[in-house]
């Protein structure tokens, strides 16, 4: 097989490279190990910045967001029984659309599917070759057989799990991480949300947030232990649990019903360099993972679908490579300042099991400043709704 730009992952990352991609008219073969029904099932964020807004726009798949997605123009942090409404849209002129990464996944298919694209389910990439020549493969296996796609161009999109990264030389990749001592557990349920807006919860025994995937349908967590089991929390543990630390007036209104999802997910930073090796790309999850407390997961990953998009549009239209060469630096910039904020995020709002008490006063004076300071929240609600992409270097 030959392509222009092969396409490792059919995630919202991979999926939105591709239609970007063939509105320049370039092609692409995007390869998926899962099927399209496993895709569709996996529950993942749902806040877009205001950069993701604009770029499905770009790519002609916000119909739908815009019909259904909710338009969120602030969000509350509760600290020990004390709110504050954090301004988003009077901050910073900027509101972000909560619209579920499973149904923005779901458009990009169906974008995908109408115009012919190519893209291969259950199709496992294994290994990658001749990434520093102008014919770079794929190596995958579908139906217990080998093949090899041969392309211009790799995209890895296939996630922190992926084959993509491992194919850049050890001398080569440099990793930072940090794990968390602690995970969230999480519920989905088909009842109204408790707040029109998101809700962030710092609780002296650990974190909660609500939040929401439509106005029927709630997505809440509560900070946990890594070694808890699914099967020691019943949904009326949960539910009891999770209105206890979200505080009384929240509480009076979230609807309790049985879940219709329950996981378990650690968080992690991690961070890997360069993200570009010969003609070998990665994306998202392949490159970085943050904490989800500043939901910054997807909207990261579009970041870096963007700039690569452009610079393979300028390669193909105009014969430059300069946007290729600085593609991992541009990236990597805005990734470095998306892991602070999410670090910060998670460090003022999470109870540390090896924390003292002197942890925790620093906690409650960085809550307090919030609380009084316009130019410490203009700062959070800057970064929460998306840096500009000229604000990069």
């Amino acid at each position: 097989m030959r392509t222009q730009v092969g396409i490792i992952g059919a995630g919202p990352a991979g999926l939105l490279l591709a239609r970007l991609l063939s509105r320049q008219g370039i092609e692409s073969v995007v390869l998926e190990r899962r099927s399209a029904a496993h895709v569709l099932g996996r529950v993942r964020a749902g806040v877009l910045e205001r950069g993701t807004v604009e770029l499905l726009k770009e790519a002609d798949c916000a119909d739908r967001m815009q019909r259904e997605g909710l338009v969120h123009h602030g969000l509350q942090i509760n600290f020990d029984g004390r709110s504050l409404r954090i301004d988003l849209d009077g901050l910073t002129g900027n509101p972000v659309v909560v619209y579920g990464q499973t149904e923005m996944t779901r458009d990009l298919m169906a974008a995908r599917e109408a115009e012919g694209g190519t893209t291969i389910y259950e199709a496992e990439a294994v290994g990658c070759s001749h990434l520093e020549t102008d014919k770079p493969q794929i190596i995958f296996r579908r139906n217990e057989q080998q093949e090899v796609l041969i392309c211009d161009f790799i995209a890895g999109c296939d996630g922190f799990h992926g084959i993509s990264r491992t194919m850049i030389p050890a001398s080569v990749l440099k990793t930072y991480a940090r794990a968390y001592a602690f995970g969230w557990l999480g519920v989905l349920a088909d009842v109204p949300p408790c707040s029109e807006e998101l809700i962030y919860a710092s609780h002296p025994d650990g974190f909660a947030l609500a939040s929401m995937r439509s106005p029927t349908r709630s997505r809440y967590y509560i900070q946990c232990a890594l070694d808890v089991r699914l099967e020691d929390w019943s949904d009326d543990r949960f539910w009891t649990e999770l209105k206890r630390r979200l505080g009384p007036e929240a509480a009076d209104r979230v609807t309790s019903a049985p879940s219709i999802e329950k996981s378990i997910a650690p968080l992690r930073s991690f961070v890997a360099e360069p993200m570009r090796f010969g003609r070998l790309f990665l994306a998202g999850d392949a490159a970085h993972i943050v904490p989800p407390t500043g939901a910054k997961g997807l909207n990261l990953a579009a970041a870096d679908v963007r700039v690569l998009a452009r610079a393979l549009t300028a390669y193909y239209k105009q014969s430059r490579t300069d946007l290729i060469d600085s593609y991992s630096a541009a990236c990597l910039a805005r990734v470095w300042k998306a892991e602070r904020f999410s670090w910060w995020m998670t460090s003022l709002l999470h109870r540390f099991p090896d924390a003292d008490s002197f942890t925790r006063k620093l906690q409650e004076a960085e809550f307090y400043y919030l609380r009084k300071s316009r130019a410490a929240q203009l700062s959070l609600a800057e970064n929460y709704v998306g840096l500009a992409f000229d604000l990069q270097g």
